[in-house]
């Protein structure tokens, strides 16, 4: 069963698929494994990730391992329409299109909980919220679930800390083999693939702002500067404020920072990081754009309350103007950029062959371990797993210790 904008896509979607294939070798390498050991068999797994070719690759890894497989969209922009198409044409269950109003995308997820599933992989908690509010029906069939990012462990620890959590849940977001690269790599190529796609801008010479100094933070800022920009960190974290500072980026408050800003990137997970009077104190010409998962990072609402009007200039650009005659510029409705505005691919296929490799791990960990209810770290032995499958894959090979190292690294009685 499907629910899709237009099949007529499907051959360009399956295209796109199996180049992504050719470049997520330890996915492939699951998937190889999973046709021969069967581990989904009877197993219905459901899943609310952003719809594109990566995460249908992830779908038919579990399909290929024996699961009834159920997709939708953790976005409504971020939906690729060929791919979903692609997608149902091989045969997993899909629901989704881009351009979903917010009745039509918690509807897809409805559906995605009509069959039952045991297991569930999350990106952003939506629709392990959904579950818990409105679907309690379908609580009795889940085992556990998996979640992909920051923000939506966070969403769930504190649902944990309220007790309000009914089952386990693997955090795969604080996996090292998913947020050391993932969150770094990832983000800082497909923000810039994405914002430069959009809007044909240089980066070289510009003034840019990334707030937020965490790993997604990290890869931005690092993106930024090797592509010669005037790179300035906004925190609240003292220690990741001294660090973002030795990295070589000057750091200063959001208020003191907007007035220099060319470009200002939000990547924090938290609400209103630019909001209220920040707007009156930017430059004509100043691009806002976020790479946080929901679109609460720049208060839209603010932004039109002191604009004259609104209008979209480029696909995915709207222009706002100001009272005073500014022009401000926001990108993809102030949603995912790397995923929601027009050109956004998403990460690199190489990056994403590691999360979803975990994911998939994961996937069956919960069905193989009696775990209780909580938020937990994906096993090390994952980690390692994917680390070692994908160093493989990359032809590269490392040291290992002789047993006399291992004997001096478990002892205490040799000193100087």
């Amino acid at each position: 069963m499907s629910k899709v904008k237009d099949m007529s896509l499907a051959k360009e979607g399956i295209r796109k698929i199996e180049w992504v294939q050719r470049h997520m070798p330890v996915l492939e390498h699951i998937k190889k494994e999973y046709e021969e050991t069967q581990p989904f068999k009877g197993i219905t797994i459901g899943s609310c990730l952003h719809l594109e070719p990566k995460t249908i690759n992830l779908g038919l890894t579990l399909q290929a391992g024996g699961a009834e497989v159920a997709m939708t969209g953790c976005n409504p922009l971020s939906t690729h329409d060929d791919a979903v198409a692609g997608a149902a044409d091989l045969g997993l269950n899909i629901y989704g299109w881009r351009d979903q109003d917010d009745e039509e995308y918690y509807q897809t997820i409805n559906m995605v909980l009509d069959h039952k599933p045991d297991v569930i992989i999350d990106d952003g908690a939506d629709m392990i919220m959904v579950l818990h509010n409105e679907r309690t029906d379908v609580l009795k069939h889940i085992k556990g679930a998996c979640e992909e990012t920051t923000t939506g462990v966070h969403r769930l620890e504190a649902m944990h800390k309220d007790g309000a959590l009914k089952f386990p849940v693997v955090a795969v977001n604080d996996a090292y083999t998913k947020y050391l690269f993932d969150n770094r790599y990832g983000t800082g190529q497909s923000s810039f693939d994405a914002i430069m796609g959009t809007t044909n801008m240089l980066i070289a010479g510009k003034s840019v702002v990334v707030c937020g100094y965490g790993w997604c933070g990290r890869g931005i800022a690092l993106r930024a500067q090797g592509l010669g920009a005037n790179v300035i960190v906004t925190e609240i974290d003292p220690i990741r404020a001294l660090e973002a500072r030795m990295d070589g980026y000057r750091v200063m408050k959001i208020r003191d920072a907007v007035k220099e800003a060319d470009l200002i990137i939000t990547v924090t997970g938290n609400i209103n990081i630019i909001h209220g009077d920040d707007f009156k104190y930017m430059k004509d010409g100043c691009m806002l754009c976020n790479s946080g998962h929901f679109n609460v990072e720049i208060n839209r609402r603010d932004l039109e309350a002191q604009s004259t009007s609104v209008r979209e200039v480029r696909e995915s650009i709207e222009m706002f103007t100001m009272k005073d005659g500014r022009k401000i510029y926001l990108l993809a409705d102030g949603r995912l950029v790397n995923l929601s505005a027009a050109r956004g691919q998403g990460h690199p296929a190489e990056i994403m062959d590691m999360s979803f490799a975990v994911q998939a791990l994961s996937a069956k960990y919960i069905l193989n371990n009696d775990l209780e209810v909580g938020v937990t770290k994906a096993p090390d032995d994952i980690d390692y797993e994917v680390a070692n499958l994908k160093l493989k894959a990359m032809d590269i090979e490392i040291d290992t210790l002789s047993d006399r190292q291992k004997e001096y690294m478990c002892s205490w009685k040799e000193g100087t």
